[in-house]
């Protein structure tokens, strides 16, 4: 399979600060790849950098078989992570403007403009200025001018900030929809779920280092689950029995169901099977490590619980992560 996007020994610094380094990576044509990590790791410079908006101190980029992403504009899309539109023009003719830039024929802009519209909910703004948009709206306006030229490449920065849940999941499954229909999808997010739920692949980013680059089906299958969770059918039943047991190295109590960490070298089925056979569950079932919790374990390494803690709390609260090894 060709590739899409080729990286070799790619770097970027800012002053004293390495946003990128010595990066190599390449996306296979087709594929949908998530470029996760907390703010500040790195994602926009390299998708920035993808693109030529930024050039590399250091290293070589090919973008679909090209030198360059400017010598395949026409043929890639770009969702940028600060919305910008023409705010006193009209969506209809901005739209339109943007698809002719790519090459569109001019009857085919507006007719593909006025489809998008439709498909994203909002035909109503067709004659609307751009300032007369919410937020939410402007992105979707954002997301249309992205891929309103049909493009081989779409690269989207954090698509999914400030979306309501509805806008979430429609911009989700338009996404879907572009990869079913063989476009090559780069996007990065800072929630780690987001990438789990839709991606093939994930790059994961900290500080400018590439830590992991994996499929998500590897990934489970690299990190064993050590956690079971346990709902007794009897909610009044002794939790005593279950923590006695040779697999069991923690017992966690919550409001209506246990959380039992498993001990290094317990097998997970048979676990399963022992604790099933010592209690009646209601419920019972392995809790498989987020991408979240891959990237606190390879981050943190042997650091202590309140380290592994604060990495979490930079996550939730969308600030850059410092290094905690």
């Amino acid at each position: 399979m060709s590739a899409a996007v080729v990286l070799e020994q790619v770097s970027k610094s800012f002053g004293d600060k390495h946003a990128v380094r010595e990066l190599d990576l390449v996306v296979p044509a087709g594929a949908l790849y998530g470029f996760i990590g907390p703010n500040g790791a790195g994602k926009t410079t390299l998708l920035r950098m993808i693109l030529s908006i930024l050039l590399p101190d250091r290293g070589k980029i090919a973008v679909l078989g090209r030198g360059s992403a400017l010598e395949a504009r026409d043929r890639v899309g770009y969702l940028p992570e600060e919305r910008g539109l023409y705010r006193k023009m009209k969506v209809g003719a901005l739209l339109s403007y943007l698809a002719r830039l790519k090459g569109v024929e001019r009857g085919a802009a507006r007719r593909r403009a006025r489809a998008w519209l439709e498909r994203v909910g909002l035909e109503s703004v067709l004659s609307k200025r751009c300032e007369e948009l919410s937020k939410g709206m402007q992105q979707k306006v954002g997301f249309v001018a992205a891929v309103i030229n049909q493009p081989e490449l779409v690269v989207l920065d954090e698509p999914f900030s400030g979306l309501d849940p509805v806008s979430t999941r429609l911009l989700r499954e338009l996404v879907v929809e572009l990869h079913a229909g063989g476009a090559t999808i780069l996007f990065s997010t800072h929630v780690m779920a987001q990438a789990e739920e839709l991606c093939e692949r994930v790059v994961m980013l900290h500080q400018g280092l590439k830590v992991l680059d994996a499929s998500v089906a590897e990934i489970r299958g690299s990190y064993d689950p050590r956690t079971i969770r346990f709902e007794p059918l009897d909610p009044d039943a002794d939790p005593a029995r279950l923590r006695a047991l040779r697999s069991v190295r923690a017992l966690e109590q919550n409001a209506s169901f246990y959380r039992i960490l498993l001990e290094p070298d317990a097998d997970p089925r048979a676990a399963l099977a022992e604790l099933v056979a010592t209690q009646a569950p209601a419920r019972v079932e392995l809790e498989r490590k987020s991408l979240e919790d891959v990237f606190v374990e390879i981050v943190s390494g042997n650091a202590d619980r309140a380290s592994e803690q604060s990495l979490r709390a930079a996550l939730a609260e969308q600030r850059p992560v410092e290094d905690a090894r």
